[in-house]
């Protein structure tokens, strides 16, 4: 029943490969500048009850916070605070964002603490990779982890409670230049580098909009000529992105997960002539000439077409798989699943035709 399911499976997959659909500019590329931007803080958590940090550095972290408010902590005076937590915050600033709206942010502990439900984020500035601060960070945690444990030893711990988030925990304080304004052009980057796409996308852009308006810089970026007026140039985006491409066809690939035995398998893999021994088990394809001759009468050509004949035992002495030229990898899966055999013994196969140099394909193993 597995094994059936497998080839039903692969036989789909290797079928609607065959077909090419149209997507929208905004699924297949993204506006050169436009992007998010990474921020990080360093930040202290209070009111825990109890499970917070035991470490120098959150300790330094409170006398620090005390001294700026006027309370001076005696020298080799410690604090012995088990309600606080050191703590790494940061957060992704969306394109656009301006002065006063508000991001979410995530908060995780850098010490032993062992919870950080119930915890409160103290003022924590955000900075971007030039030292800036674009954002501040303050609120309530929301942790969806627990950890409890009991005076004779016993614990259980839920998820992951030393890691919490605050929805709309942090205000935009300063605002990213995108240069999307500059010029009288935009680019587009593709997701994926593909010259057949680039081409494809250049075309699809002339014809919606008029000839010379795109032109490709490589295999990944297009130029587009836009308007200058920010109104306008939103405007043209919002035709261009939903612009129907064709995106070129995937290279010949096989993708093997080696820990769960899962094979996808592109349209384009081919096999050259080859053989290979596994296991038990006995694959032979051969590919035969058959000649159609019409009646006298029928007024018919004759015509050459193509037998593939697929014969598959599994017995302790045959042990080659057996490969002719030009057959297809779906013939090949087919016979391999039809015997029972594990997926295992598949990407068995597929490393051993790679490694000859028989499989016309990247063979990627994750």
């Amino acid at each position: 029943m597995y094994s059936k399911m497998i080839v039903m499976f692969l036989t789909l997959l290797l079928s609607w490969s065959g077909y090419s659909y149209a997507e929208r500019v905004k699924d297949i590329a993204e506006v050169g500048g436009v992007r998010s931007n990474q921020l990080v803080g360093y930040g202290l958590v209070v009111g825990l009850n109890g499970s917070g940090d035991k470490t120098p550095f959150a300790e330094q972290s409170l006398l620090s916070m005390l001294n700026k408010f006027g309370i001076k902590v005696p020298a080799g005076v410690k604090t012995n605070s088990k309600n606080i937590a050191a703590v790494a915050v940061h957060a992704e600033l969306p394109a656009f964002a301006k002065s006063g709206q508000k991001i979410d942010i995530t908060v995780s502990s850098l010490g032993n603490a062992k919870s950080l439900r119930g915890g409160t984020l103290l003022l924590t500035p955000l900075k971007g990779v030039d030292g800036n601060v674009y954002a501040l960070g303050q609120g309530n945690l929301v942790v969806g982890g627990l950890d409890a444990s009991g005076a004779d030893g016993s614990r259980i711990t839920i998820n992951v409670p030393s890691v919490g988030r605050i929805p709309d925990g942090a205000m935009v304080e300063r605002t990213v230049n995108t240069g999307f304004d500059l010029g009288n052009t935009i680019t587009l980057n593709l997701k994926d580098a593909d010259f057949t796409t680039a081409t494809n996308l250049v075309n699809a852009i002339n014809e919606q909009l008029g000839a010379g308006t795109a032109s490709a810089l490589d295999g990944e970026s297009v130029e587009v000529m836009a308007p200058r007026l920010p109104n306008q140039r939103v405007a043209f985006l919002s035709v261009l992105e939903n612009i129907e491409v064709i995106p070129g066809q995937e290279s010949a690939r096989i993708i093997v997960n080696s820990r769960t035995g899962t094979v996808v398998i592109g349209q384009h893999v081919r096999v050259s002539p080859a053989a290979v021994t596994h296991g038990g088990l006995t694959v032979k394809i051969t590919e035969n000439q058959d000649v159609s001759q019409p009646n006298a009468f029928a007024g018919g050509n004759t015509a050459v077409t193509p037998d593939s004949g697929i014969d598959v035992q599994e017995n302790g002495d045959a042990r080659m798989f057996k490969f002719p030229k030009g057959v297809s990898l779906n013939d090949i899966v087919q016979a391999v699943n039809n015997v029972g055999a594990a997926p295992g013994d598949l990407v068995a196969i597929l490393e051993a035709l790679k490694q000859a140099g028989a499989l016309k394909a990247d063979l990627m193993i994750i």
